[in-house]
């Protein structure tokens, strides 16, 4: 396979503006890193910014030209492309000199790699032709890392013409991957995340970017966060059938994660990596014997082995221990490292007064809220410039927002056209509603607090790269909304890529707390928390929510059982620890189930 990367670890996407750039900042470094490309009136305002960096002409792509959504995508890509072309160029032609890109890309290579273990031998040689030799060797060896893009399945709004007709395959997801699909990105991945869009998934056929070139060879691959394997098998056999191959299944923690969070039926992320493990092989054949068939009947090249497929893992990762149990015992392909990357301006951006809410934030800052218009429960931090304007509007009495870019409208609950639930016009008829129902006051004030809670995440996720490069964006709006996981109360400090890479592969660090739970007992710990919310707020129980509560809370003992048997067969510094969470966590559970008897 072309598409092996130097490095262990890989940078997720972020928000919408933290990693809108990252490639341009790391890939050079041979680190792959993924961008979302939903917001393209971000992506025309980082035309802008990166058109004026190059000292190239920029011409804007505005809203009324023909098809402007997927062109500007696709020339920001080509963009970013050149960018990380010219800096990888220009590394590999710099001097041996300390303190030089040059060394720094080797530098932060893990010691275990091949390329890393030449170059110390190059720094240890003596002779001057030997030297001369390896350093030959080292320029040519010097490659980029991958240059990933993120599309959120579940953002599609459709595009209307002038008399309110959907256009056909005009959606936002669609648009997006036509942007993709058409940019001169190549060993590159588009990532699907938040479940499957038929529609999306069948419009990938028409592009023939995504066909295997040769046996494990793609100019633009398919990766899928998943969170379990039946969904990766089901949404991989989906593509199979459309002669479609999954490069790589992304697993995310349900909870302890940044942004988004798709919470499982209590299965953890222990056990499901586990499964991973036991069945891929059988992932693979599976889905090789639908995918051969289909390529045949659509006269496209078919193969005699299945193609590779990568497995890699993401969410609340912090200690170069965990890490490395991910990839030795688990036996993932990378590892993604998220939220302390926010911390790290020379891989993403944070503009200024939100770096220092990032910095002082605390186990209570981080709370899993019902923020998103998508209704989808979101890892937030609270603090920031958007959650003050929020509050500042309903105590105003103005609540919601003017919803300038619409990207998250879906509710049709009192208009025909979709609106957004955290817009002004949806929260001013639901409160309205609110107040002429016949409820108790503890149930309406519970309910406005629901519609109250919805924030502008086009706008609040976008900011920041705007406000950082000093450009106008939309009506200048300058709240900013943050989506770091549970695991940034335990990154404090401002550190460099150096720094960074270090603390990934053992050779540094830059936690200061001793108290960090390991990542797989944090995300139980958020777990049972989840389900106590739950059945807390269960206003009428009906027998079928309480059968899946009790799932739930079976699931989450079945996975307390797996880690003490992990405890007893394999080293963690904090195992004693881990233990108490098991412990208190499996008492909590037991009188949860209690109360739903």
């Amino acid at each position: 396979m072309k598409n092996q990367s130097l490095h262990t670890f890989h940078i997720p996407v972020m928000g919408i503006a933290y990693t809108i750039d990252t490639p341009i900042k790391v890939a050079s470094f041979g680190i792959t890193s993924a961008l979302s490309i939903v917001e393209d009136n971000l992506i025309e305002v980082m035309r802008k910014v990166y058109y004026k960096k190059n000292n190239e002409t920029y011409t804007p792509i505005t809203t009324r030209e023909k098809d402007y959504r997927a062109r500007r995508i696709t020339d920001y890509l080509n963009l970013v492309n050149r960018n990380v072309k010219k800096r990888l160029e220009e590394l590999r032609n710099s001097s041996f000199e300390a303190g030089s890109d040059l060394v720094k890309y080797f530098e932060m290579l893990p010691n275990e790699n091949d390329l890393k273990k030449k170059y110390l031998e190059f720094m240890n040689a003596e002779e001057p032709e030997k030297k001369r030799s390896i350093e030959g060797e080292l320029r040519k060896e010097v490659k980029a890392g991958a240059i990933e893009v993120n599309i959120m399945t579940k953002v599609d709004r459709e595009i209307q013409d002038k008399s309110g007709n959907p256009i056909p395959n005009h959606s936002d997801a669609l648009t997006a991957l036509k942007g993709y699909a058409q940019s001169d990105l190549e060993d590159s991945a588009v990532i699907f995340s938040a479940g499957m869009n038929p529609r999306l998934f069948n419009y990938l056929e028409s592009f023939r970017e995504f066909d295997a070139q040769a046996w494990g060879k793609f100019k633009k691959r398919i990766a899928l966060k998943v969170s379990d394997f039946r969904s990766a098998l089901i949404q991989g056999k989906y593509l199979a059938k459309k002669g479609i191959w999954v490069s790589e299944f992304r697993i995310e923690s349900g909870l302890n994660c940044g942004g988004h969070a798709f919470a499982t039926q209590g299965v953890l992320m222990g056990p499901i990596l586990e499964e991973f493990k036991a069945r891929k092989k059988e992932l693979q054949e599976s889905l090789f014997e639908i995918y051969n068939k289909s390529v045949a009947a659509l006269g496209l090249k078919s193969f005699d082995k299945p193609h590779p497929i990568k497995i890699t893992a993401q969410g609340g990762i912090g200690t170069y221990e965990e890490d490395q149990f991910l990839h030795n015992y688990y036996q993932v392909d990378s590892t993604g490292w998220g939220t302390p990357f926010l911390l790290c301006p020379e891989a993403t951006t944070v503009e200024d007064d939100t770096f220092k809410v990032l910095q002082n934030s605390t186990d209570e800052d981080v709370v899993l809220s019902e923020s998103s218009p998508l209704g989808v429960s979101f890892n937030y931090l609270k603090g920031t410039s958007s959650e003050k304007e929020r509050l500042k509007r309903i105590a105003e009495n103005k609540p919601g927002s003017s919803c300038p870019e619409k990207y998250l409208v879906s509710n049709t609950e009192f208009t025909k056209k979709p609106i957004c639930t955290a817009s002004t016009k949806y929260q001013e008829l639901k409160l309205a509603q609110l107040e002429s129902a016949e409820l108790t006051t503890a149930r309406r004030e519970k309910l406005k607090k629901e519609v109250l809670e919805k924030e502008c995440l086009c706008i609040g996720l976008s900011n920041a790269a705007p406000l950082q490069y000093n450009e106008k964006f939309v009506k200048n709006q300058k709240a900013v909304t943050i989506c770091p996981g549970p695991n940034i109360a335990n990154f404090t400090k401002k550190v460099s890529l150096q720094e960074m890479a270090g603390h990934i592969y053992g050779w540094g660090n830059i936690i200061n707390r001793k108290d960090r739970p390991n990542m797989f007992a944090k995300e139980l710990e958020l777990y049972v928390d989840y389900i106590k919310k739950q059945v807390t707020d269960m206003v009428t129980p009906d027998p079928k929510t309480v059968k899946g509560y009790h799932r739930f809370c079976d699931n989450l003992l079945e996975g307390i059982k797996y880690y003490r048997e992990l405890l007893t067969e394999h080293y963690f510094s904090n195992a004693e620890q881990f233990r108490r969470i098991l412990l208190n966590s499996e008492g909590e559970i037991s009188q949860l189930k209690e109360q739903l008897v």
